[in-house]
């Protein structure tokens, strides 16, 4: 996938935004870097699977054909939406503007591995 140019980088204030707050209503900027974030093909996109209700949520990753199951990512699991929210919205910051988000931290730490 080609990354967008620089110029059109959205400002890394939208992404503090969303690390702060990822639930719930956003700005209208920020809104708008969401359908662009959520819009992307699904082949290989990342997302939430919620493997213990409100304790666990992994993270995946969607097949090129509806229907497939969702590849989990081994190690990747965390004890909030919040925290998981902020995983893959930093993993499709990255995929789409070219840009890691390390430099804003994370949310929270990583559980570690499924009970």
């Amino acid at each position: 996938m080609e990354h967008q140019p620089a110029s059109d980088r959205p400002a890394l204030e939208l992404a503090r935004e969303f690390q702060r707050a990822p639930l719930g209503h956003h700005s209208p900027a920020l809104a708008r870097v969401l359908r662009v974030l959520r819009s992307e093909p699904h082949e290989g996109k990342h997302v939430i699977v919620c493997t213990k209700p409100y304790q666990e949520y992994r993270l995946g990753r969607l097949s090129a054909r509806r229907g497939e199951p969702v590849a989990l990512i081994p190690g990747l699991v965390y004890g909030s939406r919040e925290d998981a929210e902020w995983a893959v919205f930093s993993r499709r910051w990255e995929q789409v503007y070219g840009e890691p988000l390390d430099q804003l931290g994370g949310r929270g730490d990583l559980v570690g591995e499924p009970t």
